[in-house]
């Protein structure tokens, strides 16, 4: 063996907690052809036998213990220094990992390369994955202007020997790394500031700009773990969060190296860019690495100190040495190559999603499968049922899907019901309000701004929250262009049609349930359509009852999404708590109750399920999910919840959305399905669905189910006579809890037991296949059509109300053009007489809104402007016209039949000037003096910004929790299972 040339090497190897493979790498290391003349090991606290297998192997006295808060550069100089200790210096150093294996050639090869080309400095080798042995990891490494790390291979790229040219590169890894002794000592070692990742990058960036050269020895092979980046060995240096180390010292390796000319134009990229590769991440499940992304940049942009040390120390080292800074550009990775990244995000999102199309698509074959099966062993031909298969026929089945369609009874039903529907919903295109709902404001912006500002100007201002659903209607208005109306439009005309969807995919899922063939498609559009269309036969739409609109419309995907809870496999129960939570929230921010009574049946069926399976629900997969659920509303809903607590006005927490007083639901309205009135369809509508429901505890078969649902209708039918007990003592006076929740909860449990007795009956014809049994099913599913039939003949022939826009017109036109000027223009009307009493209500801006009513409502009244007023109706002076101006009053009016008392009053008060109106027994007076245009300002509240930042966030992590599990983070987690089960030895 020729060891002449290795006498002038120093091998350097650093150790923490790396027992498992180091027998490997001192066995490598001894199997050198050419050994080194020296070897020197430096333990970095570890906790295992790794200090006492390097003694063993090298000796004592050439081993460093060093404590476990050593970073990396700092253990090389300590090795440096204990080499120096004794005679020999080495003009070369190879630095080696305790999970880098060397091959027995490698040091040959890398002083052969050295002694070719003279010029070089800096040597590696090709690194192949331990223990793969063939996977190419790196052959040189180069970085892009992003920050990330590049290598130039593909994704599990096998060694084939297509990289095997001696090139010169910006860095190689420091697992092999073979450099001179004096460029190290130039350059002053490796920076300090990078603990563990990146050093190399930096040290390779240094030394070219110093103009030495760094070249990669394909013919040297060494065999990496890479523990540190793999997850596989954690240290308080790294910590768990191993990306946010490595986005950190990418980060810091490309500001501290950069050309000053563009170090501005780097740090505005590198912040924008990490925020659009936090947004990629968060698109394909990657939280955590969205996190660390983020958390990276915070703390580097938080400490420039550090940069510009880093900027400063390079600048004087390259005075010192005289040396001119070469240029690095071509070593550099090119400038496109981020932007094919973006592409590779782009198409890892597009892979989850589709995993997960084909995941939905294999569980239906496999349902369908089993109804194939039941139908094989079944004597008799079964009568045609629905199979979830159905949706997924490949491309044979879209190109037949018109045929399929036009031939098809059920499809065209349903289709009709829908044009019906939409007929009948035709009053509500274009501006639409009246009774329970407000006229809506201009545009969406409006409805932003309601949503965002802490203090409204409102009646005198108001801190009082803007309700929870305004940002839904704002977000849908925006997507809509703009225009609130046809938000409101949109939501009135698609509800019904919506819910019957809903409908009709959870019923279908119900049906699975029971039996595997799934529920017959006739019976699945009777319940669908007879669910949805209870907000038109309830009255609620005609009353313009927004709540139970869209409770109606998300409860059946809620429903559809809570089933997930069942799921075997602990990620999709996971992934159905958020899609959970997100509906729930949508559901509470129209009908707040709507939590309270989710809350409570939740906490119950955990409880329950402790009692009856003790040792499954103390997974927390089982029992978590349902909390998340929960847990998550009141995050989501957070800028209304506290605020409306904070400033008195927690009774509205109990009150659905849209004008008060609400419908006075009693026990015979909610079992019914109507609200009180004339709106409703008749009365024996309603009870027809409550006899099918109760029908369906007939049947012995599926009475268990049944009873499941009326279970649930009890809790509501109890919850809801609780609060309907309940007298709410608000500022414009009292009212009842929101009951309309439980309406639409009680005519959904109704429809869906009906459809499982009904359903339970046809299976059990199919199965006898008696011609009276077969007969039984279709004449109840006949009968019940009768309900959907009749409610959808009476919402488009008798109509479901009168909804037209009612803004008040009573006040003249020019006032309400100068009230439009801002908030402190404001008007001040008095209705009522001084005999009977007198009332008032201050209008400004465009008038009351959608969103404004419920704030109005629970603001408390201002003691000091009602006295104000009635100070102005009983003795006027100069001094209370002029507190109006104050309080931003410019116009005072008494809508016909005026006071003339009071209007005598005001005629002589001084500062009032008479105006005119457009009906002479309306009388109005404008305030002379110039009115206070600050007077309706209020605080900025920091607090309620902070839990807008905090619902962003938290709907932000609900969306990208509800997202599948992307392809990325299932080979991260691959990699990591594979790093737990590694070899002790490696490869010669």
């Amino acid at each position: 063996m020729n060891s002449g040339p290795g006498e002038r090497v120093v091998a350097l190897v650093v150790s923490h907690d790396g027992a498992r493979w180091l027998p490997s790498v001192i066995g490598g290391l001894q199997r050198q052809r050419v050994r080194p003349g020296r070897v020197v090991a430096i333990d970095t606290g570890s906790k295992d036998a790794s200090a006492d297998q390097l003694e063993a192997a090298f000796g004592a006295e050439a081993v460093v213990r060093a404590p476990s808060s050593t970073s990396f550069p700092l253990a090389v100089r300590l090795g440096l220094e204990h080499a120096d200790s004794e005679p020999g210096r080495g003009d070369w150093v190879w630095i080696l990992h305790d999970d880098a294996n060397p091959a027995p050639d490698a040091l040959a090869e890398l002083l052969a390369a050295a002694e070719a080309d003279p010029e070089a400095d800096v040597l590696g080798p090709k690194l192949r994955e331990w223990p793969s042995l063939r996977r190419l990891l790196e052959i040189g490494v180069t970085i892009s202007a992003t920050g990330r790390r590049e290598t130039g291979l593909e994704r599990g790229e096998y060694d084939q020997g297509q990289h095997d040219d001696v090139r010169r590169v910006l860095a190689v890894n420091t697992a092999g790394m073979l450099v001179r002794r004096s460029v190290l000592e130039e350059l002053g070692g490796f920076d300090e500031q990078l603990a563990v990742f990146g050093n190399d990058i930096d040290f390779g960036w240094r030394a070219a700009a110093a103009g030495h050269k760094t070249v990669v020895v394909p013919s040297a092979v060494v065999f990496h773990v890479e523990a540190a980046h793999r997850g596989a060995r954690r240290t308080g240096l790294t910590g768990r969060h191993t990306h946010y180390q490595e986005r950190r010292a990418a980060l810091y390796t490309l500001l501290a190296n950069a050309p000053s000319r563009s170090l501005p134009w780097q740090v505005l990229r590198l912040g924008l860019g990490t925020l659009l590769r936090v947004v990629g991440f968060l698109l394909v499940r990657a939280v955590g690495q969205a996190l660390d992304e983020l958390a990276a940049l915070v703390s580097l942009y938080g400490s420039p100190g550090q940069v510009l040390a880093a900027r400063r120390d390079r600048k004087r080292r390259r005075e010192a040495a005289a040396t001119p800074p070469a240029d690095v550009r071509s070593l550099l990775a090119p400038w496109w190559l981020p932007y094919r990244h973006g592409l590779d995000t782009v198409s890892d999102l597009v892979t989850a999603l589709t995993l997960q199309a084909q995941d939905v698509a294999e569980r239906r074959r496999a349902a369908a499968a089993a109804a194939e099966l039941e139908h094989a062993v079944t004597p008799r031909r079964p009568t045609r049922a629905h199979s979830a298969a159905d949706d997924d026929e490949g491309p044979a089945a879209d190109s037949g899907l018109v045929a399929r369609f036009l031939t098809n009874p059920v499809a065209l039903g349903l289709a009709l019901f829908v044009v019906l529907v939409l007929f009948g919903a035709r009053e509500a295109i274009g501006p639409v309000s009246g009774g329970g709902l407000s006229a809506a404001p201009s545009d969406a912006r409006d409805l932003w701004r309601l949503h965002l500002e802490s203090w409204h100007a409102l009646g005198q201002g108001t801190a009082v929250p803007a309700p929870p659903y305004v940002v839904v209607l704002a977000a849908v208005a925006t997507l809509l262009g703009g225009s609130v109306s046809a938000a409101v439009s949109a939501i009135l005309l698609f509800a019904v049609p919506v819910a019957l969807w809903g409908a009709w995919r959870f019923l279908r899922v119900v049906g699975h349930l029971s039996d595997a063939a799934g529920a017959p498609r006739w019976l699945l559009a009777v319940a669908a359509c007879t669910y949805a269309l209870v907000p038109v036969v309830s009255g609620a739409w005609g009353d313009g009852r927004l709540g139970i609109v869209v409770v109606t419309a998300v409860l059946p995907w809620l429903g559809h999404a809570a089933l997930g809870f069942a799921d075997p496999e602990p990620d999709r129960r996971w992934r159905a708590a958020w899609r959970s939570g997100l509906l729930l929230a949508l559901v509470a921010a129209f009908t707040p109750v709507a939590w309270f009574f989710a809350a409570a049946l939740g906490a119950a069926l955990v409880g329950v399920g402790f009692g009856i399976a003790p040792a499954l629900m103390r997974d927390r997969s089982v029992w978590g999910p349902p909390a998340a659920m929960v847990a998550s509303v009141p995050v989501l809903l957070s800028p209304w919840w506290l605020p409306a607590v904070v400033h008195g006005a927690a009774r509205s927490l109990f009150l659905d959305s849209g004008r008060l007083p609400e419908p006075n639901f009693g026990f015979e309205e909610l079992l019914g399905g109507r609200l009180p009135g004339d709106l409703a369809a008749p009365w024996w509508l309603g009870f027809a669905l409550l006899v099918m429901a109760v029908s369906g505890l007939i049947p012995s078969r599926t009475r268990i189910p049944v009873l499941v649902v009326w279970i649930v209708a009890l809790v509501a039918a109890v919850t809801s006579a609780a609060l309907g007990a309940v007298h709410l003592d608000l500022p414009m006076g009292e009212s009842r809890p929101g009951l309309g929740f439980f309406l639409v909860v009680l005519r959904g449990a109704f429809v869906v037991a009906a459809f499982i007795a009904i359903h339970g009956l046809a299976t059990r014809a199919r199965r006898t296949g008696t011609s009276l049994r077969r007969l039984a099913p279709a004449v109840l599913t006949g009968l019940a059509a009768i309900v959907p039939l009749l409610g959808l003949a009476w919402f488009v022939l008798e109509g479901p109300g009168e909804l037209t826009d009612d803004r008040d017109t009573g006040i003249p036109a020019y006032m309400v053009q100068d009230a439009l000027r801002g908030p402190a223009h404001g008007i001040l009307v008095i209705r009522g007489s001084v005999e009977d009493g007198l009332t008032y209500a201050v209008r400004r801006g465009d008038g009351v809104t959608l969103g404004e009513d419920e704030i109005l409502a629970a603001t408390p009244a201002d003691g000091r402007f009602g006295a104000v007023v009635e100070e102005l109706t009983s003795q006027p002076r100069a001094s209370v016209v002029a507190q109006l101006a104050d309080a931003g009053i410019q116009y005072v009016v008494l809508p016909a039949p005026a006071d003339g008392d009071v209007a005598a009053g005001l005629d002589a008060t001084a500062g009032l000037d008479q105006a005119s109106a457009e009906d002479r027994s309306t009388r109005a007076w404008q305030v002379s003096r110039d009115v206070d245009e600050a007077a309706l300002d209020g605080p900025t509240s920091w607090w309620r910004i902070a839990l807008l930042v905090l619902q962003g966030i938290g709907l932000l992590v609900a969306l990208v929790l509800c997202a599948p599990t992307s392809a990325h983070s299932r080979r991260r987690a691959e990699a990591e299972a594979s790093d737990e089960t590694l070899p002790a030895r490696g490869t010669s």
